[in-house]
């Protein structure tokens, strides 16, 4: 007994003095929108930091100081790499040389929605295969409840090393916000919960040291639940608001005008609003994980499965919307040019991972329609087989048939835009206040 105590004080302690006194060497596995500002904010609280991503592309940029992250400033960026604080690399050999490493690797769902699990299964075994005591893992890849449990600690277990006493394992979701000016990576509260509660107490001590708020819970399930919770409980209050889109359109009622009066509730009452679909990686797609674990339970998760059956639907809707549109001023919506104006599935950022506008885009061109679009965040976009590019020149949207606003940057002169366009259909009331009777709005 006492033997286990010594060793347990022994291990967490050399580690806990490492990580007070920052030398601890972290790694960090995947330099992607999580990745990357997270090593930069550990980096700039003075540790040393290694990303480990098996895209060279991204390595080299990382080691020019070249920024690809919209979020972390290349005159952010550069002065760490020169200082020698961050350094990237493709060789997962330099996990030998680290205390700590976060896995921070894609999580995407397969067509039959289930879960795909390969990028956290790889990185696992690449760290398994360098893997020492000491070593602190914490996963943060959104992902389904139990999976640090039972995935990701059955890799790491070795024989000899017991979690909690030997090495320490948690999992602390990701909640990155690309684009919000407000809340990043340093003021955004991290959750964590560990397999152990020494190695809860690790996580915590590690995060606290480059992140101004750190929220413990009592396990890894706990902590994979809290992302699900918070993703899920966005994805269906907009399901709710699409679907009284939907109504209040069949209605002849603004929905905008709706939500915004319910919002001077001040209880009782937080504002949702409707779009032309969901986009990005986490709420289209993390509900489903819990969806998918519930049905390994024997149980449905109706709301879940409802609400995304409204948003999927989304797109054709607008569609319709377009044609409704185009039918008021005697044009058939075959043939039509329609202009889509922003393919960023958000509002100011250069991301377009699962954009309604792709769905949108793609169901015009099926329906015989003439398809350009302009976006100052993504000068190209595959759609299916096409390529498109930005066409930015002004008399584009003079010229068509039809401009649908799909993404609202702010950018974006929309006094001109209701000047120059023959016909807009508007699905982010980015249009409020301007009052036409060739402004049709979601």
């Amino acid at each position: 007994m006492q033997e286990a105590k010594a060793a347990v004080e022994t291990t967490a302690g050399i580690l806990e003095e490492k990580i007070r006194s920052r030398r601890a060497r972290i790694g960090i596995v995947g330099m992607g929108y999580v990745g990357l500002p997270l090593a930069v904010e550990f980096a700039k609280a003075g540790f040393s930091v290694t990303g480990i991503d098996t895209n060279e592309e991204k390595v080299r940029r990382v080691n020019a100081g070249d920024s690809y992250v919209g979020d972390v400033p290349s005159s952010t960026l550069g002065p760490l790499v020169e200082s020698g604080k961050l350094r990237a690399t493709a060789d997962f050999s330099a996990l030998l040389e680290l205390d700590t490493v976060n896995i921070c690797v894609p999580t995407p769902l397969r067509k039959t929605k289930d879960p795909d699990m390969s990028y956290i299964v790889a990185s696992c075994q690449e760290i398994a295969r360098h893997f020492h005591a000491g070593m602190l893992v914490i996963l943060e890849s959104t992902t389904y409840p139990g999976t640090t449990y039972e995935l990701v600690l059955p890799m790491l277990a070795k024989p000899g090393l017991e979690v909690g006493i030997d090495f320490f394992l948690c999992f602390s979701p990701e909640r990155v916000d690309p684009g919000n000016p407000v809340y990043q990576t340093a003021n955004i509260p991290k959750v964590v919960g560990g397999c152990t509660p020494a190695c809860t107490r690790i996580g915590e001590l590690f995060y606290s040291q480059a992140i101004e708020r750190v929220v413990p819970v009592g396990s890894t399930q706990v902590a994979e639940m809290v992302k699900l919770l918070e993703n899920t409980f966005r994805m269906i209050n907009i399901g709710l608001v699409n679907e009284l889109a939907v109504l209040c359109d069949r209605m002849d009622i603004n929905v905008w005008e709706i939500i915004d009066a319910a919002a001077t509730k001040p209880f009782g009452f937080m504002p949702f609003y409707p779009g032309p679909g969901l986009g990005g990686h986490c709420i289209p797609i993390d509900p489903f994980y819990l969806s998918w674990k519930t049905k390994q339970s024997g149980m449905e998760a109706r709301f879940i499965e409802l609400a995304g059956y409204i948003n999927s639907n989304m797109p054709h809707f607008v569609v319709d919307k377009i044609q409704n549109a185009l039918n008021e001023v005697r044009k058939p919506l075959k043939g039509s040019h329609v202009h889509v104006l922003g393919v960023a599935y958000k509002r100011d950022i250069d991301d377009v991972r699962e954009s309604p506008a792709l769905d949108i885009m793609h169901l015009l061109s099926r329906r015989g329609v003439t398809v350009t679009y302009s976006d100052p965040y993504i000068p190209s976009i595959q759609v299916e087989q096409h390529t498109y590019n930005s066409d930015q020149d002004p008399d584009t949207v003079a010229k068509a048939d039809c401009v649908v606003i799909i993404t609202d940057h702010k950018a974006t002169d929309y006094a001109a835009l209701v000047e120059r366009a023959q016909l807009i259909v508007d699905t982010r009331n980015a249009l409020k206040g301007f009052h036409s009777p060739k402004i049709f709005r979601l």
